[in-house]
């Protein structure tokens, strides 16, 4: 696994790698953090294990097997909600809806090909330091990479009644719910949320294999 390709996958990895399980969610509520961290790369990894060359060249494959697995572990309201900042106490329910759907659908076709170069035995967690009875909390972890590199990445998970469900994950100190509510405010800024979701689901459109509208394709010349 490259530093290259680690960059190029790093939202995969955030919302997947570490942080999400098969395991029923009653289960998942009795674990501690890095217990939850730790089950949930074993059955990533066991899940893509056999499945690799299958998986990359069958994208609806590949999607169904996100969804199975990140959908009950991510948090996508939660993590939605600290990306739009501002925006989301001015947003209507529509809007947060349509911001949750599109953004989720548009990351996960724009980097699923992270989750197939996930390597177990580049994974180390490391000793859980925080305080599990609150309702947010971080395990920490790092990846070496093939040059020997060692990259810290951290696991931001959030409690539920059903369990914790990840919301950030920071890799190099970079966060990546700090760096597109950065991103996404400077755009609703120039233009507008709605313009904003209108790009993430065109994206996510074209990302899943079909082809945009011609006035689609026309607006963004």
């Amino acid at each position: 696994m490259s530093r290259t390709m680690l960059k190029g996958s790093s939202i995969v990895k955030k919302l997947i790698v570490g942080a999400l399980a098969f395991a029923p969610l009653s289960a998942v509520a009795e674990q501690s953090p890095d217990a939850f961290v730790r089950e949930a790369a074993e059955l990533v990894d066991e899940a893509i294990s056999d499945r690799r060359e299958e998986l990359a060249t069958d994208r609806q494959a590949l999607y169904g097997l996100i969804d199975e697995i990140l959908l009950p572990r991510f948090d996508r309201r939660y993590a939605a909600q600290l990306v739009l900042g501002r925006h989301w106490r001015t947003a209507s329910e529509e809007q947060r809806n349509q911001f949750i759907e599109a953004f989720y659908q548009s990351l996960m076709r724009q980097y699923a090909d992270g989750i197939l170069e996930f390597d177990l035995t580049q994974l180390k967690i490391l000793p859980y330091r925080g305080d599990e009875s609150q309702p947010r909390t971080v395990v920490r972890t790092t990846v070496e990479l093939d040059d020997g590199t060692v990259v810290p990445v951290d696991y931001g998970l959030v409690r539920h009644d059903s369990g914790w469900q990840v919301f950030d994950v920071t890799i190099e100190g970079i966060s990546y719910v700090r760096n597109f509510r950065a991103e996404l405010n400077s755009e609703i800024q120039a233009t507008s949320l709605d313009a904003v979701i209108d790009r993430l689901q065109r994206e996510a459109a074209q990302g899943g294999g079909e082809e945009p509208k011609a006035d689609e394709a026309n607006s963004s010349e």
